[in-house]
């Protein structure tokens, strides 16, 4: 039974595609089985994992609309040996408009995910930075939410709003949501502001912040334009370590 896995914070530029890109790549690399969903309209994971978005017949945006649609068909490989995608397609930006006539609109994903949860170990679900509907279907889908949060000034400014969110969607739509922990993305230890949010952090969430913590790095920022996870563009990176030692954290956590 596939453990589904939502990366969400409504803010943007903190990590949480690279997150969902490498974490998805590393899980795969330590010979789980992986399904990465983009749902985030951007579609920055799909490029990222070397979709065209162009040739893509089948999103997740036409399964959300049509459901005559089988998910499977929405499912492609990636250079990743046990890592697929459901990619996404800026249609999804209007999904949200669309998905107001659906009957049960918030369990949307969860249903499309039903059919293919035991085919995996892993599933994960880049959410867009917003709070909107499709979020919200990704967060009720969930088991766990993994929310990265930027070594950087305003890296707590939002989370009470996110956190918020999952309360909500905990007590109305999905009571077994839970937070698989806080990720600290971009973190220079030279830096004594890092140091600071990093001390910030884990005062407020205590065993909830993950050990690994994703250094800042430039083969982090350079492989998606090569359309590759870190750990195919420079397996030796700090990036691509990083990410594989998260991978390893959560693997170990399951298994107790």
């Amino acid at each position: 039974m596939g453990k589904i896995i939502a990366l969400a914070n409504q803010k943007g530029g903190v990590g949480k595609t690279t997150t969902a890109i490498n974490l998805a790549a590393s899980l795969a690399t330590l010979e789980k089985k992986v399904l990465l969903v983009d749902a985030d309209p951007q579609a920055n994971a799909s490029s990222g994992l070397g979709v065209d978005i162009n040739q893509v017949e089948c999103s997740l945006y036409e399964c959300i609309i049509d459901d005559s649609i089988d998910v499977l068909d929405a499912i492609y490989t990636t250079d990743i040996e046990g890592l697929d995608i459901i990619p996404s397609h800026i249609n999804l930006v209007g999904a949200e408009i669309e998905m107001l006539n659906i009957e049960n609109r918030e369990r949307v994903i969860s249903r499309l995910l039903k059919k293919v949860k035991n085919d995996y170990d892993y599933i994960l679900i880049d959410c867009s930075p917003s709070l909107g509907l499709i979020t919200v279907n990704s967060l009720t889908a969930a088991d766990v939410v993994i929310i990265p949060v930027q070594c950087e000034y305003f890296a707590l400014e939002g989370i009470t709003k996110l956190l918020n969110t999952i309360k909500i969607i905990k007590s109305k739509l999905n009571p077994k949501l839970e937070i698989e922990g806080f990720l600290l993305t971009m973190y220079d230890s030279r830096l004594r502001l890092a140091n600071q949010i990093y001390d910030e952090v884990k005062r407020h969430f205590q065993e909830l912040v993950f050990k690994t913590v994703i250094q800042r790095n430039v083969k982090l920022s350079e492989s998606p334009s090569h359309g590759l996870p870190a750990i195919l563009y420079d397996a030796e990176s700090t990036g691509a370590k990083n990410y594989l030692a998260l991978a390893g954290e959560i693997i170990t956590k399951d298994k107790k």
